[in-house]
């Protein structure tokens, strides 16, 4: 008596819906439910933790630029020994600001010195600047490839949470249809809940696919925004340096 009324009660409850079609489901349209939940979960996990790290580097990459736009020398930041270790900014700037130093010819040791006039002959020429340019570009490809980590298992669980819910659903409709045949009672009420069962997964997987798309193509845009303002700052960078060390003739 009880079961008539759970069946038309889940049709105002989806989720009991959803329950009762996966007690229904065979072990691999289970299985496939579950690895499905299992990926959610991955995907979950790494898109808020994406999230919350994009939101910190942006917040650091912010302090660093506004400090770095206060000093009236392109290595004030860097003598003054001011860190920012969270910002891939920053670490561009050591190293551009490193690959400089070594090509005027100042050791490390002596690099507090720059302000102080001790190495105000130095000079850079056009292929030397060029030189610190590739370096702040390799540093700048390093960082994003850095940022992007863990963004692939949000790109694979989009391309393959609806196909799993396919093949789960395929293999439940094989299932169904073999049954009936067994069977050999062709109609609606013995055909209905298999494929009820079978389609849950296919569910199941759009269910995982949808949020974890939009996730990514947010963390992406976010990526692409940082990408853009280290690529500005490389310039910003170079165009310092130049003012600085470059004379022209």
């Amino acid at each position: 008596m009880l079961y008539p009324f759970m069946n038309s009660f889940s049709i105002f409850h989806p989720s009991l819906a959803l329950v009762e079609s996966f007690t229904k489901s065979s072990m691999v349209g289970q299985s496939v439910v579950v690895l499905l939940l299992l990926c959610s979960v991955l995907s979950w996990t790494a898109m808020l933790f994406k999230f919350k790290t994009f939101h910190h580097t942006n917040k650091q990459n912010n302090r660093f630029l506004m400090a770095f736009r206060k000093e009236h020398h392109p290595l004030a930041l860097l003598i003054k020994e001011k860190i920012y270790p969270d910002s891939p900014s920053y670490r561009l700037y050591v190293r551009s600001c490193m690959t400089a130093a070594r090509t005027l010819g100042i050791k490390e040791a002596d690099i507090g010195d720059l302000l102080s006039g001790s190495h105000s002959h130095k000079v850079l020429t056009s292929s030397q600047l060029q030189i610190i340019r590739e370096s702040a570009e390799r540093e700048l490809a390093d960082q994003i490839l850095y940022m992007e980590r863990d963004l692939s298992i949000l790109a694979t669980t989009t391309t393959i949470a609806p196909f799993l819910g396919l093949l789960g659903t395929v293999w439940g409709v094989m299932d169904a249809f073999n049954g009936m045949a067994v069977t050999g009672a062709p109609t609606l009420s013995t055909v209905a809940p298999g494929i009820s069962a079978a389609l849950l997964t296919t569910v199941v997987g759009l269910l995982v696919a949808i949020p974890t798309v939009i996730g990514y193509n947010q963390l992406t845009v976010i990526l692409r925004n940082e990408t853009v303002g280290m690529d500005n700052f490389v310039q910003e960078l170079v165009g310092e340096l130049h003012h600085a060390y470059v004379r022209e003739d």
